[in-house]
């Protein structure tokens, strides 16, 4: 398969594409950061702002260049910037919506007409639990993956009899780097990227008769509440 990645340079993307290597899969990455150390000859990186549709195209466009097609699409790119809302600043208010929500649809519509091409493919969304369950600081965050969880369900609507798949993974607490946060023992509780990178896995092997188009991750043993 010809897999395209999006934010895969850290954490849960590029635990992802890693996976879809080792089973021999070719993988283009697509990143703001975009260090060419991870360059293999199964995975190509190339450095870019989902925010800005001309490259989403582009990062569509760099994966037919490099491996001939495309396959399947993981819309993971995402940021997290917490604050309430009469403290959250306008920028950080279009960075949430324009990287969570805009950015999927920009490299989603990009790809369709190349999966048609090809006869079908799959698109997984990596959405988040705050998208079903708000808390105080996170209604920017919460409000992006809760519109996520929506276009992924009428897309998969749209495109189920063009023979593209769509699912939805929505993790719950995960030990990364994600939204500045330092990675330490205590969070030996949460999922890992690995974890929510066998889920996409599974889900692109799934037998193609039966569609499982929203999977909930959490963790078996969170901290205990009261």
């Amino acid at each position: 398969m010809i897999v395209l990645v999006t934010g895969g340079s850290k954490g849960i993307g590029l635990a992802i594409a890693r996976a879809f290597v080792a089973r021999g899969d070719q993988v283009v990455i697509g990143a703001r950061s975009a260090p060419t150390s991870l360059e293999t000859e199964r995975l190509h990186v190339v450095k870019t702002d989902v925010r800005r549709p001309d490259d989403a195209q582009l990062l569509v466009d760099a994966a037919v260049a490099r491996f001939g097609g495309l396959d399947v699409l993981v819309n993971n790119a995402g940021i997290g910037k917490f604050a309430n809302v009469a403290d959250m600043s306008l920028d950080d208010w279009h960075a949430i919506i324009d990287t969570n929500l805009n950015g999927v649809f920009y490299c989603t519509r990009a790809a369709l007409s190349v999966m048609r091409a090809r006869g079908g493919g799959f698109i997984v969304n990596i959405s988040s639990l705050a998208g079903k369950n708000a808390f105080p600081g996170g209604a920017a965050y919460c409000a992006s993956k809760a519109a996520l969880n929506q276009f992924s369900e009428a897309l998969m609507q749209e495109v189920r009899y063009d023979n593209i798949r769509v699912s939805c993974v929505l993790p719950g607490s995960v030990a990364t780097e994600f939204g500045d946060h330092a990675v330490t023992g205590r969070d030996a509780w949460k999922l890992t990227s690995d974890d929510v990178a066998k889920v996409v896995l599974d889900l692109v092997s799934h037998d193609p008769r039966s569609l499982p188009s929203r999977v909930e991750l959490r963790p078996s043993h969170p901290p205990r509440k009261g």
